[in-house]
């Protein structure tokens, strides 16, 4: 579903304006930013990932990319497999002017040392740069696939060899199939820098990142990143998109990815961005309870079965 497929009712009238060009310019910049963790970088607090960049033309992706930058988003997201590729050049046709002002990410999901480091080439290649900002084990969602990442010739050999190298600043870990994999990660290793996992309104009702992996990350230092801020905006039926966006980054986290696909959506995202406000807990536990016919599988369909959850729970014993 597109993040954009529907908005809610009650969307603000204030952005309903800005989507029909109601509104004066957006002013470019005034985005709050945050320090990613342990990395001291400063990002802003939203930031344009590339996954939904199959859904429209090269050149629209280009547009949506060059206008998130020249509205002051200064944290860009991407994976060697979105688009087979094509994202990362979408960026690397973009980006390379103004590479010493961003900070560029993008992700492999190979587990062997040999497949990460191709695929590390690949996207530095397709970025047009020599190194990322931040590279990260992308979509780790089966316990399997932790044993390999840590195995010998496993990926994480690869990921400690780019940041030894220079090829990249810092790594962390990806997914959002099961919180308890995450936490099977953390306890594998403590030295990432970052981390990035599903965090919304109706998450703490099924499979919870937000209960069981945000602590223990919060606890570490380490720089968080949140993405599905909207559910694939399954949520909008419920909530407006400035609801979603100041419920996430009203948690303890320093970003949220969002994939726009239209340069209309990067400006009303800007435009929440720039009015954020945090919510108090007694706002944030109304909107929990205003989505909670919608939690559950069917929502989060992304996310494995209770059912099917994996019977080995890492929670316990995990060191901050």
């Amino acid at each position: 579903m597109r993040r954009r497929t529907f908005l809610s009712s009650s969307l603000s009238a204030g952005l309903v304006s800005a989507a029909r060009g109601g509104s004066p310019p957006l002013k470019s910049g005034d985005i709050p930013q945050r320090v990613l963790g342990k990395t001291g970088q400063s990002l802003t607090v939203i930031g344009q990932a590339g996954g939904r960049f199959p859904n429209i033309s090269f050149e629209e992706a280009k547009a949506v990319t060059m206008r998130a930058y020249d509205l002051g988003i200064n944290y860009f997201d991407n994976a060697r497999i979105y688009w087979n590729g094509k994202s990362e050049e979408v960026y690397g046709a973009v980006l390379p002017p103004f590479r010493k002002n961003i900070f560029l990410t993008t992700k492999s999901p190979e587990r062997t040392k040999a497949g990460a480091e191709r695929d590390l080439e690949l996207s530095l290649r397709a970025l047009k740069t020599d190194h990322v900002d931040l590279w990260q084990i992308h979509q780790v969602s089966e316990m399997s696939e932790v044993d390999q990442i840590f195995a010998p010739g496993g990926a994480i050999e690869a990921f400690e060899a780019a940041k030894k190298s220079g090829k990249c600043r810092f790594i962390g870990f990806t997914g959002h199939h099961d919180p308890k994999v995450h936490l099977a990660m953390l306890q594998h290793y403590d030295k990432y820098d970052t981390i990035l996992m599903p965090l919304h309104a109706a998450d703490p009702a099924y499979l919870s990142f937000e209960r069981d992996v945000l602590p223990i990350a919060v606890k570490r230092g380490m720089g968080i990143q949140g993405m599905k801020s909207t559910a694939n905006a399954k949520l909008l039926s419920a909530i407006t998109v400035k609801d979603c966006l100041s419920y996430a980054l009203s948690l303890p986290i320093h970003c949220v990815a969002l994939g726009c696909t239209k340069v209309a959506e990067v400006e009303e995202d800007v435009r929440v961005a720039q009015q954020f406000q945090p919510m108090g807990q007694s706002q944030m536990a109304d909107l929990r309870s205003t989505v909670a016919h919608l939690a559950g599988p069917n929502l989060e369909d992304w996310k494995r079965s209770r059912e099917n959850a994996t019977s080995r729970i890492y929670r316990d014993g995990i060191t901050a």
